[in-house]
């Protein structure tokens, strides 16, 4: 990651007089919101729904309370009661995040009670706001007299110069430093109903879509156009790589006017991305994973970077295992059932903190790395940030020993002994281990000097410079002493894309196919975008790594082009329409219900946003020499005369046939159109016209039929005799340019023929056990390929009658 936050701890003076409580915050009795109050942002705050969208104020890692459904309501069936609390904030909360804007005002009202018999006769309530870090703001107070339900009701203005990234609404008593020293005073049980915050909602949010052509036809790089992905984890599976990245499109906000996001945010980032691919240039987009964050799998962390995933078999059991970093001060880890979830978490605690052994020194206990070795043992590497200044200052720069190695349990979700140091040169974050023929490689990303690192310094010679991927090679996956460093396997990527690509990186490599690839981001996408200027949104990429005969690496060019494809795709399936080789003006979006090409549990996505002018495209289709007869898609229809034309090779190449999106709008439907010409291997483009200035239609997949194909074949039947016994004769002359599967088929026998070769006949002659026989005929299936296609084709000939002797 190239920026990092720093946790605040929270801290506030005691709770001021309401009155002044009321104007510090802009609170005016009986004033009005400067727009129009017609909404209430709370969801579920009556409690009919249980405790939805609620839960436990958790801003402190000392907070906590129990958190419960109660029938003692003030108005409906249900009400919220929080008991066991540890700290005077620990109340119901909200996440109000990306509804409130800076600047506005609001009407907040509620019921609160308490009746605790050991509590005092009253007792004053806060509705607070919580906006991230160490900023927090009592909004509207009420003091309530034991056992009587008391009434929130004020409005309070949000200030203009306020962030709201982050915005989570939550009630508390005043706070105080040591409450436990006095709980019937601070820390009483309380009821709360009735919550409502009304206020204009925001305006939608600008479009994410990115409408240039961020990924060129014939390029491979970077590896998607239509989002952003960074710090890329290559896992391989059934035949496919699935790469797991940092959400970077989470906090893109284009200008609309501009079309300028203002720089990326990585405190905002709680999503992991996840896209796949067979052929490593046609790649599926999976959606994100909500991984952190009051509705992630695991809601007592707030962020997700730098992921790395691996898998294992645990009590018998294949298992996922993701990691990833919880900002700079922990890492953590959730289990999913496949490579595509369903996500679990079996922690309720951060997996790598400043409680593990042997990583109390590291700055940033962030970037987690799996490996799990040839014997089943497995490995996490972690750590990165500022050298202890406890070190020379030569050393502080060359050798900050940040990064650290340590054994993973058999559970996958535990840590083992102490983490021991990994003495990477010049090293600053994004270690990864991966094995080739007995040697371990280290590989990570270098720093750029500066104070954290005893001030400004060359390097010694051979070490890496500010921002470059150096490696190391060892026998083993916890020794990775300074001698064991090798080189500088990747330079700074901006050496290879220019201005506005610099920035530390973040790389995985994984073998695919017999062969081992190097991942890397670059803001390409970016700068395709927006020129030399970028703000810091990577994109995703991939170069073959090669070796030289001793083990070494050879340095690794970053390129557009990228790598080759290792296999043509195949068209006759149903496969989901957000697979791109290339795509112009889409996005994507999670839908209701399984996938139908992964698998009901897998995410369901479709693409949308398709306007007039609009395309995608796929990658070296291979129909074969039969050919493709048609095209299905499942469409669901925006507006009516939308059209998809299918192209070859060019996005203005000829049109082979055109998909006419014409079911009822709004429903899901399927619609075909038959093509013409459609052979061999092409590029394939999906082209969309319609009305200008409307949403034409979402796609959720494609499916190509193939032609009928006759595998060529003469065949013959015909009666004779053979002492005075009728015998049916069948043959069948293979015609074909490759051996075929002959079955022949009488009523008076079958026969098979495993391989016939080209030229060759089969024949049999089926004897009827009578004198005579009545004109029939005979079924010969021939079987076999044309264009690497499976083919069967049926032939039924006639057979005259026959009479033998007297």
């Amino acid at each position: 990651m190239e920026q990092r936050l720093r946790r605040a701890t929270r801290g506030r003076v005691a709770a001021l007089a309401t009155l002044g409580l009321m104007l510090a915050t802009g609170f005016v009795a009986g004033a009005s919101p400067v727009q129009a109050a017609d909404t209430n942002l709370v969801v579920n705050g009556g409690f009919e729904d249980g405790l939805a969208n609620w839960f436990v104020n958790n801003g402190n890692a000392s907070d906590g309370a129990q958190l419960s459904a109660t029938s003692d309501a003030f108005s409906g069936a249900t009400a919220a009661l929080v008991t066991n609390r540890a700290t005077t904030g620990s109340g119901p909360m909200q996440d109000l995040s990306g509804k409130v804007q800076a600047g506005q005002a609001y009407t907040l009202t509620a019921r609160i009670k308490y009746a605790n018999e050991s509590g005092p006769a009253t007792k004053q309530f806060f509705a607070t706001m919580h906006y991230g870090g160490g900023t927090y703001t009592n909004l509207v107070s009420v003091t309530a007299t034991k056992g009587q339900w008391a009434q929130f009701s004020g409005t309070f203005t949000i200030p203009a110069t306020q962030s709201v990234s982050t915005a989570r609404l939550f009630f508390e008593t005043p706070w105080t430093s040591a409450p436990s020293t006095d709980p019937a005073l601070h820390l009483m049980d309380f009821t709360l109903d009735d919550v409502s915050v009304v206020g204009a909602a925001p305006p939608a949010p600008a479009s994410k879509t990115i409408e240039v052509v961020g990924k060129l036809p014939g390029e491979h790089n970077p590896l998607i156009g239509h989002k952003f992905g960074a710090d890329g984890f290559g896992l391989v599976h059934d035949g496919r790589v699935y790469m797991y990245m940092t959400n970077d499109t989470q906090g893109y906000a284009p200008n609309p006017t501009t079309g300028v996001s203002p720089g990326i945010n990585y405190g905002d980032i709680n999503q992991i991305t996840v896209i796949s691919s067979e052929d490593l240039v046609n790649w599926t987009d999976h959606g994100e994973i909500q991984v952190a964050g009051p509705n992630g799998v695991a809601p007592f962390t707030a962020n997700s970077w730098a992921p790395g995933i691996t898998k294992k078999v645990v009590n018998g059991v294949e298992k996922f295992f993701l990691y990833y970093a919880n900002g700079g001060g922990s890492s953590n880890v959730i289990t999913g059932a496949s490579p595509l979830g369903p996500w679990t978490s079996e922690r309720t605690s951060t997996l790598i903190d400043g409680r593990t052994p042997g990583a109390e020194a590291v700055a940033w206990k962030f970037d987690p790395a799996p490996f799990v070795d040839d014997d089943g043992q497995p490995y996490l590497y972690f750590g990165g940030g500022p050298a202890s200044t406890s070190m020379p200052p030569a050393e502080r720069f060359n050798n900050p020993k940040n990064i650290r190695s340590i054994q993973l349990g058999d559970d996958m979700v535990s840590t083992e002994g102490t983490a021991a140091v990994v003495d990477a040169p010049v090293a600053f974050e994004a270690g990864h281990v991966f094995k080739r023929q007995g040697k371990y490689y280290f590989s990570y990303s270098s720093h750029f000097g500066g104070n954290d690192f005893g001030g400004s310094q060359q390097p010694l010679p051979g070490y890496p410079g500010g921002g470059q991927i150096g490696y190391m090679i060892s026998d083993g996956p916890m020794s990775w002493p300074k001698e064991a460093y090798a080189g500088v396997l990747f330079p700074n990527q901006s050496q290879f894309f220019g201005a506005g690509t610099g920035g530390n990186n973040h790389q995985s490599v994984f073998e695919f196919g017999g062969r081992y690839y190097f991942t890397y981001h670059a803001p390409t996408l970016n700068k395709r975008i927006n020129g030399n200027t970028t703000q810091g949104y990577r994109s995703p990429h991939i170069q073959e790594l090669t070796f030289n005969p001793d083990g070494t690496i050879q340095q690794v060019v970053g390129t557009y082009a990228g790598v080759d494809q290792v296999r043509d795709f195949d068209p006759y399936r149903v496969f989901e329409a957000e697979t791109f080789g290339w795509s112009k003006g889409v996005a994507t979006t999670k839908v209701d219900g399984g996938s139908a090409q992964f698998g009901g549990a897998a995410p369901n996505l479709v693409v949308r946003d398709i306007d007039n002018g609009d395309w995608t495209a796929l990658s070296s289709v291979n129909f074969g020499d039969g050919g493709a007869r048609s095209l299905t898609a499942r469409v669901r229809a925006l507006a009516a005369g939308g059209q998809v034309q299918v192209r070859l090779d060019d996005v203005n190449g000829p049109v082979v046939g055109t998909v006419a999106v014409d079911t009822p709008v709004g429903q899901w439907a399927e619609v075909s159109a038959e093509l013409t010409g459609v052979s061999g291997v092409h590029d394939v483009y999906f082209t969309y016209t319609g009305p200008a200035g409307a949403d034409l239609f979402e796609i959720d997949t494609w499916a190509f039929q193939p032609a009928t194909v006759d595998l060529p074949a003469t065949v013959t039947a015909s009666t004779r005799c053979v002492g005075g016994t009728a015998y049916v004769a069948v043959q069948a002359r293979n015609d074909h340019d490759a051996p075929v599967g002959v079955s022949m088929e009488t009523p008076y026998g079958t026969r098979s023929f495993a391989a016939v070769a080209p030229g060759a006949n089969a024949y049999q002659s089926f004897t009827t056990r009578a004198g005579s026989v009545p004109a029939g005929s005979a079924t010969v299936r021939v079987t076999g390929a044309v264009g690497g296609q499976d083919v069967t084709t049926v032939r039924t000939v006639q057979h005259p009658a026959g009479t033998c002797g007297g």
